[in-house]
This record gives C-alpha cells, sequence and structure tokens, in this order.
C-alpha cells in the first residue's frame, strides 16, 4: 500500500520541530504495517478550521491520479478540525 503523510500546525506557539514529530510518527507507523511513504504534504502556522491550506489542497488534488492509497495524519484533528469539512475531504480521496 502506497500513503502519503499530511502534517500541520496551526499556530505561533508551535515550532518546525511539532512537524518533524508528527512526521517522525507517521513514518514509524508507516514502517511498523509495511506501507510504502510516496509523498508528505505540510502546511506549517495554518488552523485545521478551513480548508485554505495549500498543501492540504494540493494533496486532495494529487489524489486523482491514484498514486496513493492512504493518508497519514499524526492525529486526526491535524486533517481537519471542522466535522464538515473532514466528511467532505474523506469522501473525495
Amino acid at each position: 500500500m502506497n500513503a502519503v503523510i499530511y502534517a500541520r500546525y496551526s499556530s505561533d506557539r508551535q515550532t518546525e520541530q511539532s512537524i518533524d514529530g508528527q512526521l517522525r510518527e507517521c513514518k514509524e507507523f508507516a514502517a511498523s504495517e509495511g506501507i510504502t511513504i510516496v509523498g508528505e504534504y505540510i502546511d506549517r502556522a495554518i488552523s485545521g478550521t478551513t480548508d485554505h491550506r495549500p498543501d492540504f489542497q494540493r494533496m486532495i488534488d494529487d489524489s486523482k491520479y491514484g498514486e496513493f492509497d492512504a493518508v497519514i495524519v499524526y492525529k486526526l484533528d491535524r486533517f481537519a478540525r471542522n466535522r464538515y469539512d473532514s466528511a467532505v475531504y474523506k469522501s473525495k480521496l
């Protein structure tokens, strides 16, 4: 199975280290499950309450090419904080 990682932090209180930690955890999970990581999408200092996130939108657009089967996130709130957006984009993926 091929997957991509989506990582995000939302505020100045978080740092690039939080992205590094998310990526590390996601890669460890993928390795333990035999999943191949084929890409990373990262949004920095952007809230999950909006879908106006450049790499998030690029990931959604890229999904139509069928190069990955899954999206791995450190926590579901990294994907979206809004339940409506979460449902809509899960359906698109």
